[in-house]
């Protein structure tokens, strides 16, 4: 893939990731691409849903599995709008899919090379090509805007609590 078709594919990534930043959850988006065509997307969902598994990413796989009826993704590119965390690069691993584009670095939990690189682990019996940095800005942005914005509604919260005692 060149660049541009992955700019073009984040910038669907970060579609997705607003829905999840309009829903409440923190905006990652992910979108799983077969040649030119998604086969499955997916948004931050674990609040809303109470499962601590419905990761943007995990959402993606599951729906692509659906679509190729198939638990293996082989030649697929997943796009993240974040770098995974274990669950979701370890479930990446177990997919097959054939390549990770991301935005965004993760240092507190990334594990596609930040926190650890659960990815590139030579153990691992499927290797999967990595490119990261697409549009990270704008991903990095998203997120940041997201926690100023949290970080403020609850200061507001305590303010107007104090106000009522």
């Amino acid at each position: 893939m060149n660049q541009s078709q992955d700019e073009y594919w984040m910038r669907h990534a970060l579609r997705l990731a607003r829905m999840a930043w309009e829903q409440g959850e923190v905006p990652v988006g992910a979108v799983l691409v077969q040649g030119d065509r998604v086969i499955g997307e997916g948004w931050n969902r674990p609040i809303g849903q109470h499962d601590p598994t419905a990761h943007a990413e995990i959402m993606a796989l599951r729906q692509g599995g659906k679509v190729l009826e198939n638990y293996r993704l082989l030649d697929t590119t997943l796009y993240v709008t974040l770098e995974p965390c274990v669950m979701c690069a370890g479930a990446m691993v177990h997919s097959r899919i054939g390549r990770l584009v991301y935005g965004a670095s993760d240092e507190k939990t990334g594990a596609a090379g930040s926190l650890m690189d659960v990815l590139g682990h030579p153990g691992m019996n499927h290797q999967i090509t990595l490119q990261s940095g697409v549009l990270a800005d704008e991903c990095a942005a998203m997120l940041s805007d997201f926690f100023r914005m949290r970080r403020e509604q609850k200061k507001a919260l305590r303010q107007a609590q104090r106000g009522t005692e």
